[in-house]
């Protein structure tokens, strides 16, 4: 069985920052095993399957995402990728629409300079937060979750956010939680970190699905719907946001960087 696949670096104007994802085009969905067995071998923070929908007016593709751990409910960085797959291999498409299997439709649409993505707007809520805040060896200003796993810890600055010295170990134990440290940038609108060390992503460089839990919160703190962020891992990756009541709109550019074929028995 021969299946291609492409390494694209995502929310990245050139190779080699942002966040790497693969992209595999599949004409049905194979058993999970293989699926995940694909991703751990990738070693990379997400791999992405699309399978063709033919015939539905809701959604071009069907898409999942697996980290070399695990299933995950939402990737925005993999969905860009995955978009950028499609829309890079032909040119008559303005926008595709993928079917998820929790987050619903996502969409990802060409723009002047790279693209614009369609997350839902998961809200997080006020929640204390002390046992990560305590893996994440930082000091917080406000705590907030959201049910789908994800922790937003707000702290004091954005060298608060770059000094986070997260206990691996710690986190893991927790379970599968998306931790995020974020504030104000200095020369962004907001700037953040996200740590992962459940799905085997101690530090995932830039993290789309994070953004769709932060960007409602700061709309708010800053009193507008559209703001600049960066993420500052050691690759970095540069976002546009907008909130746009149920859905947050996420801009940036991808690069195609590796494409090749998987051999398998």
């Amino acid at each position: 069985m021969r299946i291609p696949f492409a390494q694209i670096d995502a929310f990245a104007g050139a190779p080699f920052v942002g966040n790497p994802a693969a992209v595999l085009p599949l004409a049905t969905w194979p058993e999970d095993a293989l699926l995940q067995a694909i991703a751990s071998e990738n070693n990379l923070s997400e791999t992405a399957f699309i399978v063709p929908m033919r015939g539905s007016d809701s959604a071009d593709y069907e898409l999942r995402w697996f980290t070399p751990a695990a299933e995950v409910a939402l990737c925005g960085h993999a969905t860009l990728a995955s978009g950028h797959f499609v829309l890079s291999s032909d040119t008559t498409l303005d926008r595709v629409r993928f079917a998820t299997r929790q987050a619903g439709v996502l969409e990802v649409a060409r723009r002047q300079t790279g693209y614009e993505m369609a997350l839902p707007a998961w809200r997080p809520h006020p929640k204390p937060l002390d046992a990560i805040v305590a893996a994440l060896g930082v000091e917080a200003v406000e705590t907030l979750w959201h049910d789908m796993g994800y922790a937003l810890v707000v702290v004091a600055d954005e060298a608060a956010v770059r000094a986070a010295a997260p206990d691996g170990r710690a986190i893991k134990a927790l379970g599968p939680i998306v931790h995020i440290v974020a504030a104000r940038g200095d020369s962004t609108d907001i700037v953040s970190r996200v740590f992962t060390d459940f799905y085997d992503i101690p530090e995932d460089p830039v993290t789309g699905s994070a953004h769709a839990v932060m960007a409602p919160y700061w709309a708010d703190v800053l009193g507008r719907d559209a703001f600049t962020a960066f993420q500052a891992s050691a690759r970095g990756g540069r976002l546009g946001c907008r909130v746009a009541v149920d859905r947050v709109l996420l801009t940036g550019e991808c690069v195609t960087v590796i494409e090749g074929t998987y051999l398998l028995p």
